[in-house]
Formats: C-alpha cells, structure tokens, sequence
C-alpha cells in the first residue's frame, strides 16, 4: 500500500493498493496525523484501492471519528467496486459519506460550510 498526501484547505489522502491486517495501521496513523496537521477535512482518494479488510474499515472508523471529534469531517472518493461491496455489507456506507470523485468530494465541503 501507498500513501500520497496532498495538504490544503482540503487535505486529500491518495491510497493505491490493499489496506489489510498488515497496512491498516499505517494507513490510520498518517490519515490520523494529517487531520492533527492540516486540519479535520479529509478526503480519501480510493480510485486505486483495490481491497480492504476489517482492519481497513477500523482504520476509516478511527479517522471518522478523529477528524468529527474537531469539528470536520473524512469522505471518501471513487470508491471501486470491490471495495465498494464491502462498505456496504459492513454498513459503512451509512456511516462515511462516498463521492464519485476527489472534486465532487472538496466539493462537497464548501457546500456545508455555514
């Protein structure tokens, strides 16, 4: 697994690979210091994701939580399909908001924004 992140008003966090029992941990610990060091909105690109564990969904529950507990948010963009199905029989889905793109997913902040 890789980890690209790209700072800003919106800080977007570009996985490409498995997040599983052996990467989950990297994974909440640098989307973890990202919302401690650039502020609490947070976008996971997932355009390359190409599986994720129970251990990854922890990871995305963790950072959820993180960045609402300071008053933003963590989305997640172009979700694969495979992944997909497991955020759904997990009920993530209801849980984490899912955009089709990083754009519509930046995006999608500023439309919040009071």
């Amino acid at each position: 697994m890789e980890i690209l992140i790209t700072r800003g008003q919106v800080s977007v966090a570009t996985i490409r690979g498995s997040i599983d029992s052996l990467t989950a941990e990297e994974l909440q610990r640098s989307l973890a210091d990202t919302v401690q060091e650039s502020g609490v909105q947070l976008v996971a690109d997932f355009r390359e994701v190409v599986y994720t564990s129970s251990a990854g969904l922890r990871a995305l529950l963790a950072t959820l939580k993180d960045a609402r507990r300071q008053g933003g948010d963590f989305r997640l963009a172009a979700v694969q399909p495979t992944v997909l199905h497991v955020l759904e029989l997990s009920g993530f889905t209801s849980i984490l908001k899912l955009y089709g793109d990083v754009d519509a997913a930046i995006a999608s902040f500023t439309v919040e924004a009071p």
